[in-house]
């Protein structure tokens, strides 16, 4: 597959701003290889992981054409969506999802992305009385600390040994999606009930990101800071006291800047 650069030229360069577009990058579509087109695509790979060298290789390519295809994935309509639920600019959103989500909610067989946590099925087994203690000492998938963390779809065989306990507290012990919404948040987040929650996580990015922003509209602190554009007070409200280790705070500012220079109203 060619690789399209500054510069490039054509047809293929065309299809590639027709599928930037779809993403919600107001590109020309001039079939022109332009520095705003370079822009959107080193922005894009950020976005989905990839390496933001500003080329339009194989993989970039490849993972347009994949999420045009794919329901699954989230939709800039989505997007603008959550933006209206939440009442803060498209822009903020965009910069939230690029920084705050793994890139994709689903694992490469379909199954949504998910992490176990060892120490909330430790709390959640408590809040059923049933002795947690006396599990750990003999299963290490109950733990009153995290961690044994497998990754990937490893993590369903940890669930799966979890489950053999009870079913329900397990569900509640991990997060789930591109967002690692927790399941023992489904009442909250108005579900009706922690399976209801999963079905949904498992259906599409959209509803990820619709629990997502559901999260946000229920944490009263929360909101009023992504609304100000605190993005020191929203980092360490949803990322924890260690935010600023990995500089979520002057990432999302700096994603925001990002999305409000290149004007993306436009494409709504």
């Amino acid at each position: 597959m060619e690789t399209l650069r500054l510069g490039s030229r054509g047809d293929l360069v065309r299809q590639l701003e027709q599928l930037l577009v779809v993403e919600g990058y107001p590109l020309k579509q001039d079939a022109l290889f332009d520095q705003e087109t370079e822009d959107a695509v080193r922005n894009y790979q950020t976005r989905m992981g990839l390496v933001p060298d500003g080329l339009a290789g194989s993989k970039t390519i490849s993972t347009l054409l994949a999420r045009a295809k794919n329901a699954k994935f989230l939709t800039m309509a989505e997007i603008q969506t959550g933006a209206t639920l939440l009442g803060v600019e498209v822009e903020a959103i965009l910069a939230i999802n690029e920084v705050e989500s793994r890139g994709t909610g689903f694992l490469p067989d379909g199954r949504p992305v998910i992490l176990y946590e060892r120490h909330i099925m430790h709390r959640q087994l408590a809040a059923r009385d049933i002795n947690p203690v006396a599990i750990a000492a003999v299963n290490p998938i109950v733990n009153a600390r995290p961690g044994g963390y497998k990754g990937g779809s490893a993590e369903y065989m940890r669930l799966a040994a979890a489950k053999q306990i009870n079913h329900e507290a397990a569900l509640e012990s991990c997060s789930y999606g591109a967002y690692q919404i927790m399941g023992f948040h489904w009442k909250r987040l108005g579900y009706a009930s922690v399976q209801e929650l999963v079905e949904k996580m498992s259906h599409s990015e959209d509803e990820q990101f619709l629990a997502f922003t559901r999260f946000i509209k229920t944490d009263s602190a929360l909101h009023k800071a992504l609304k100000a554009k605190k993005w020191a007070d929203f980092a360490r409200l949803y990322n924890g006291p260690n935010y600023a280790i990995n500089l979520y705070d002057i990432k999302l500012e700096r994603a925001y800047a990002r999305y409000q220079s290149h004007n993306l109203k436009a494409a709504a």
